[in-house]
């Protein structure tokens, strides 16, 4: 956040409070293996480090909203922790992890969140967790049903959520779920939907809730939910194809992405950010944008607004 609020703005805006990356669906397997046997989630995962290494100090927090497990392995956890906790350290970034549908309790809890279940708790309890940064709080919502792929936002996680929303934070909150409350145009994807979305909407309407992340969907996407915007990351092992053949879904391998969320006083944007190794089409480098802050902002237009005669 440091490397932002620092800078010289050159627009109206102002530089934002909190900077989240926002990773989802890593679906990764023990030992590393590929998923289906094709899909390397372990090398995706490294590629989509690599490029949040570049952002450095910028990022208050790393939120990763569910799926990091395919088959709720520990081994597949340990991995996931070791290649983005190291990158949070050095960030000075919270590292805040949600439970998705392919993940288990007992395996997340303790690879993850260095949790045991106690002696009144089977293990299977949920994850709720309320995470702090510079006064903005990231809350975790387990919506999670074991045994099942559909979520549901069961009365215990109202209660609990109604319960943490009722005083507000410092600079609002943001809430992290697996399935996020916000419809999909592919086939099928509505059944594994959320439950209970209309308890969920009363708790929200009237909070400090300033924006909801989710995955599930793989494939990035945005909407509102009880007037709060609703930001969905795309996927870290596949992506679904969304002009696939209609009542068909169709995986690729490819597409692949991750979420920054920006958020300022007067609201939130989100920005998607491709997951590889592009070629370079066009780039304005620091160079440049030193020579633009040293001047006045007519300067600025002239220099860098202005067509350029053919």
């Amino acid at each position: 956040m440091a490397g932002l609020t620092d800078a010289p703005r050159l627009g109206r805006f102002p530089a934002p409070s909190h900077v989240i990356a926002h990773l989802s669906d890593l679906h990764l397997l023990a030992g590393g293996a590929e998923l289906g046997g094709r899909v390397d989630t372990v090398a995706a995962l490294e590629q989509a480090v690599r490029q949040l290494e570049r952002l450095g100090p910028m990022l208050d927090a790393i939120v990763v909203t569910g799926d990091v497990a395919d088959l709720g392995e520990s081994d597949a956890y340990h991995r996931a922790r070791a290649a983005l906790e190291p990158l949070a350290v050095r960030a000075g970034a919270e590292l805040v992890w949600v439970i998705g549908n392919h993940d288990e309790r007992g395996p997340f809890r303790e690879a993850l969140l260095d949790a045991r279940p106690g002696a009144d708790d089977d293990g299977e309890s949920p994850l709720h967790r309320v995470t702090t940064v510079d006064g903005l709080r990231i809350i975790t919502l387990d919506v999670t049903v074991p045994g099942w792929h559909h979520g549901d936002v069961t009365g215990e996680a109202v209660s609990w959520l109604a319960q943490v929303l009722a005083e507000p934070a410092p600079a609002g909150s943001v809430l992290a779920m697996h399935h996020a409350p916000i419809a999909s145009p592919l086939a099928l994807m509505d059944v594994l939907e959320l439950r209970g979305q209309d308890a969920l909407a009363e708790v929200l309407v009237g909070s400090d809730v300033r924006l909801i992340l989710g995955g599930h969907l793989h494939y990035p996407t945005n909407g509102t939910f009880a007037g709060i915007p609703v930001s969905v990351a795309g996927a870290i092992a596949y992506t679904l194809d969304p002009s696939a053949a209609p009542r068909s879904l169709v995986g690729i391998d490819g597409g692949r992405s991750f979420s920054l969320a920006y958020l300022r006083a007067d609201g939130a944007t989100t920005a998607v950010v491709p997951v590889g190794d592009h070629p370079v089409v066009a780039e304005f480098g620091s160079d440049f944008l030193d020579e633009i802050e040293r001047v006045d902002p007519v300067g600025r237009l002239e220099r860098f607004s202005r067509k350029q005669a053919p």
